[in-house]
């Protein structure tokens, strides 16, 4: 375990760049004056708020930004962060809460910036785009209301990449991507991380149930590119005045492209469901609401339907062996990446106690509500 983990932290290192290097690169690369830089939490990529200060060829632009530096291995496919940029930028052109991609001095999208230190060199894609405002779910109080619009918000995401073709799009094809979620049999190679205990016993209780109630039938799901993680931080929302003068919660920001993949639609409910279960203090009710916003845009078929239990906790699996895998190769960043697992193994130890009859149950019939009209 120790040796591969060795081996991936050379393969994939985290960026370490100082405030000052960030706000150099912000202006030796973009040609923006920083006033004021701070770090942002993130996974293993490195990220910063960046306020910049007024000139005069700056004075109608936006005052705020992120830096993204991306790690060395995601680096190395130039491809595949283009791809995420022109989907952010086609998708703000539909009318998504996306940010606006920044163009480099040399006018492109990113730029590759190379470290020497005394054993390496390594080299780091950065781009900046403009800071969204709003707060996340996970810090605001979440209504059956708010839910619902974030399933529709996730279905029409999904609806609207379907008519997006660019060439750079093949790079979403990543067979080998431990965040899709058919690759739910790739953890078994981390499970190590979890120690011998009760954690690993449930891990490899979801594993086999995807075995055997997904694998059989991921060739009937319909495809289609996922963001892949909307989670409750990748998801901003500010107050808003409904039609009746009622003050309510609208979605201001959807962040974070880097988790996307060529998946299916039925991939998407199922993760954006998990998620929204995280913080909720009634998290077996949350996947109604959710499921029904989606199919409100794009209803699942019965075979995935049929699916979504396993696909959650799949979810769930993926999140908490990963985070702790994780934990191993960047320990200081533990307080960021064990976030789900606060929560997570007791909700998804709850859905395997109940069972996936009774869960369902309980989702499809919350569901079933907003066809009636009764929930909204």
């Amino acid at each position: 375990m120790a040796s591969e983990a060795n081996q991936q932290t050379q393969s994939l290192a985290k960026p370490a760049f100082t405030e000052a290097q960030a706000s150099a690169l912000v202006e030796s690369i973009f040609g923006l004056k920083v006033s004021k830089i701070q770090p942002l939490p993130s996974y293993d990529d490195q990220n910063f708020h960046v306020h910049i200060s007024r000139t005069k060829d700056t004075a109608d632009g936006p005052a705020e930004y992120v830096l993204k530096i991306s790690n060395t291995e995601t680096s190395k496919n130039p491809d595949l962060i283009e791809a995420q940029n022109l989907v952010i930028m086609f998708l703000k052109a539909a009318g998504f809460p996306t940010a606006s991609v920044c163009r480099t001095k040399g006018d492109n999208t990113t730029s590759l910036v190379c470290i020497d230190n005394s054993l390496e060199t390594r080299s780091h894609l950065v781009r900046l785009l403009t800071f969204l405002p709003g707060r996340p779910v996970a810090q605001t109080p979440v209504s059956p209301q708010l839910l619902y619009e974030i399933g529709r918000l996730a279905a029409k995401l999904d609806k609207t990449l379907e008519t997006f073709h660019h060439p750079k799009l093949l790079s979403l094809h990543r067979d080998d991507f431990i965040w899709n979620l058919k690759n739910i049999p790739l953890l078994e190679k981390y499970l190590d991380a979890l120690g011998q205990n009760q954690n690993r016993e449930i891990a490899e209780q979801v594993i086999q149930l995807f075995k055997k109630e997904v694998v059989t039938k991921l060739s009937e799901f319909r495809e289609c590119i996922n963001h892949g993680d909307l989670n409750d931080y990748n998801i901003l929302v500010q107050p808003s005045e409904s039609a009746s003068g009622d003050t309510v919660l609208q979605v201001s920001g959807v962040l974070d492209f880097g988790d996307m993949s060529h998946g299916c639609y039925v991939f998407e409910v199922a993760i954006t469901i998990m998620y929204m279960m995280i913080e909720s203090k009634n998290p077996l009710q949350v996947g109604g609401h959710v499921l029904a916003g989606f199919e409100s845009v794009d209803p699942l078929t019965a075979i995935e339907r049929g699916a979504l239990f396993p696909l959650v906790c799949g979810r769930f699996c993926q999140s908490l062996v990963m985070a702790a895998y994780s934990c191993q190769l960047y320990p200081e960043n533990r307080e960021y990446l064990m976030i789900t697992a606060k929560t997570g193994w007791k909700h998804l130890q709850q859905m395997l106690d109940l069972g996936q009859k009774a869960v369902e149950e309980i989702w499809f019939e919350t569901a079933r509500s907003y066809e009636a009209g009764s929930a909204m």
